[in-house]
């Protein structure tokens, strides 16, 4: 497949021609392809295998979903992204990991779409899922570009870091976020 060129009919022939031989579909072999694509930022490649795979109802896995959002995100192509958030949305409503969250969320700041930012993350706080750390900063950032100031302290205090580490005569101490604003006040 790394031969041909980029055009969608030679590959998806090709992939077609090799599962012909097959007795099984050769799912360990695809991921793995789809790992070293990855690796190599083959982009458009492995979109065109991933959705290949999809289209002959294989792989439908979050592992899969995930590294196809990661590569439209690369490649620009965000409403593709929204498209396969939506069928995941409909399909999985109830099983979407923490992990395609954050990632559809990073995609949306690094695309300076605020407004979708805050969807993805309303919905994440009705599926009762804390985003991490770092997902709570962007949608914070994005809250306050949006002029909510205070829902953005809101979100850094709800979901922000609840200890903080010094360094206190030579030893590291930790402390409660909240006890070091209240001493510093």
């Amino acid at each position: 497949v790394m031969k041909l060129s980029n055009e969608k009919r030679l590959v998806y022939g090709a992939l077609d021609q090799w599962v012909a031989w097959e007795e099984e579909f050769p799912l360990i072999a695809l991921t793995k392809a789809l790992g070293i694509l990855k690796q190599r930022c083959q982009w458009q490649r492995l979109i065109q295998v991933a959705k290949w795979m999809l289209s002959k109802g294989q792989g439908m896995t979050m592992g899969t979903y995930d590294t196809m959002i990661l590569a439209l995100d690369v490649e620009g192509r965000v409403d593709e992204a929204q498209e396969l958030w939506d069928i995941i949305s409909l399909k999985h409503s109830r099983a979407i990991p923490r992990m395609l969250f954050s990632r559809m969320i990073s995609m949306y700041e690094k695309h300076n779409m605020p407004g979708k930012l805050l969807e993805i993350f309303t919905d994440m706080e009705e599926l009762d899922i804390k985003p991490d750390e770092g997902t709570s900063k962007k949608v914070a950032y994005a809250l306050q570009r949006m002029g909510f100031e205070d829902k953005h302290n809101k979100v850094l205090r709800k979901y922000g870091p609840k200890w903080k580490y010094l360094r206190f005569n030579g030893e590291q101490v930790r402390i409660r976020i909240e006890d070091l604003e209240n001493m510093q006040k």
